[in-house]
């Protein structure tokens, strides 16, 4: 009973005529080309000259005179703030004016008379000096009325919102009856009429194509307005959370219906350096990590052979090395290879 196994086994071995077929594989010839690669993104039109415009003084809002998408001129009134009590300082003041420009020209003209008189001999020195004083004093008093009444009216001037430049609201962010404080903003503006293009893009991508500036875009919803960019500005900041550095594209031509805050798509194509790239389904393993069967041309039997991948792409493996082009790799059908397994070349692989 102990032999049979034995004898068993050299009869199969002395026999090859029991061996397995050769198995029908997908077998691929490495090839290092450079390709042409293309990646678009996801962003957003934004101003290329924003500002928020607010008030210098905290107030109640009276009035917001616009709404976003708006284009008004310079000087155009935005918005108003409750002005009762400015309105009433400006009406004490110019009150005050007028009272110290009535004292003012009084003590003048008791001035000028008093210096025509003393020439003449016909009063004394004492009564010229108090019509001297008197003048002094009220020049004073109309100097500070008048600085008064400059304030009261700077402050009625800064319950009224206006535009520096021509512009377009881009959003509104106060309404009638709020309570605004000082230099809270009311309005968001973009000055100009140009429009940039806004990208979060991947740092190792950025670092791949950081030769690359012309961009083409499409808006979300129109993806038939196609259009231009170029790279302008670039972040020196990195979001550690989802590793992506803020690209800025200045758009050229935008179509009409490009406005604010819409999502744009923007692509770039680049030559790639030589390399090689094989589908997902040449992979497997082995203990020091990713690995290829690679066939002899002359016995077509198999073996693993290391490689190393640069990148994972969705339908493929881009290699940084492991392997020379001409070596025939097998790829559908490689999860039933075992070392030495003979195999064929099959047009078709299920």
């Amino acid at each position: 009973m102990t032999r049979f196994p034995l004898i068993l086994a050299l009869v199969c071995l002395a026999l090859p005529c029991f061996a397995a077929p050769p198995l029908s594989v997908e077998i691929i010839t490495v090839e290092k080309r450079m390709e042409t690669r293309e990646f678009s993104l996801t962003g957003e039109i934004v101003a290329r000259d924003p500002v928020e415009i607010s008030f210098p003084t905290g107030g109640r809002l009276a009035d917001v005179l616009v709404e976003a998408g708006d284009r008004v001129s310079a000087g155009a009134v935005l918005a108003r703030l409750d002005a009762v009590q400015q309105e009433q300082a400006l009406r004490a003041a110019q009150a005050a004016l007028a009272s110290a420009e009535a004292d003012y020209n009084q003590a003048k003209e008791d001035f000028d008379r008093q210096e025509s008189l003393l020439e003449r001999g016909a009063t004394t020195r004492l009564a010229r000096d108090d019509a001297e004083d008197a003048f002094s004093i009220a020049e004073g008093n109309l100097a500070q009325a008048q600085v008064q009444f400059d304030l009261a009216r700077k402050s009625l001037d800064d319950t009224v919102l206006k535009a520096p430049k021509d512009a377009t609201v881009i959003e509104k962010l106060g309404e009638p009856g709020e309570v605004v404080g000082a230099a809270q903003s009311v309005v968001r503006l973009a000055l100009g009429a140009e429009l940039d293009a806004v990208f979060d893009v991947p740092e190792a991508l950025l670092i791949e194509a950081r030769d690359q500036t012309e961009v083409r875009l499409a808006l979300l919803d129109y993806p038939d307005t196609q259009f231009s960019g170029q790279g302008r500005e670039v972040s020196p900041l990195v979001d550690t959370a989802r590793g992506t550095v803020a690209v800025t594209i200045s758009v050229f031509d935008p179509p009409e219906v490009a406005s604010f805050g819409d999502a744009v798509i923007g692509t770039v194509s680049w030559q790639s350096l030589s390399q090689i790239a094989l589908p997902h389904s040449v992979l497997a393993s082995t203990r020091e990590g990713p690995a290829v069967w690679v066939v002899d041309p002359e016995t077509m039997a198999v073996s693993l052979q290391p490689i190393e991948v640069a990148r994972f792409e969705t339908t493929r493996i881009v290699l940084a090395g492991g392997l020379e082009p001409g070596t025939l790799v097998v790829g559908r059908g490689a999860h039933l290879l075992f070392p030495g397994r003979v195999v064929r070349p099959a047009e078709d692989v299920e």
